[in-house]
């Protein structure tokens, strides 16, 4: 299967923000059941947001109210914007399937540093 390609990472500062992107094909039915998660040094994966349904998004406790998961119809781009970041949101990050997930990709790594 082939993988999913994340990108949009980077080092940022404290309280700054940031845009993940993963292209996902095959129209908007696919987005559906697709989630980010991510995995800290010395740390196991862990999820930070999924989107189960229309209207139905789930996040992390750690990221509500700071990450937003979206998509945008005309490159079918699943985003995921993370704002107010802290240096424990620091990981690499992944997006993947919830059920039966694919292998999984390179990430992309966040650095939330001053």
């Amino acid at each position: 299967q082939v993988q999913f390609v994340e990108s949009g990472g980077g080092l940022v500062q404290p309280g700054g923000s940031l845009r993940l992107s993963c292209p996902v094909s095959g129209g908007i039915a696919n987005f559906y059941g697709m989630g980010w998660y991510r995995q800290a040094p010395g740390k196991q994966r862990e999820f930070v947001a999924s989107v189960i349904s229309i209207g139905n998004i789930k996040y992390a406790d750690s990221v509500q109210g700071r990450f937003r998961l979206s998509r945008e119809n005309y490159n079918n781009t699943m985003y995921l914007t993370m704002n107010n970041l802290k240096p424990e949101d620091t990981a690499v990050y992944y997006c993947n399937r919830v059920r039966n997930p694919r292998p999984w990709g390179q990430g992309t790594q966040v650095t939330v540093s001053s």
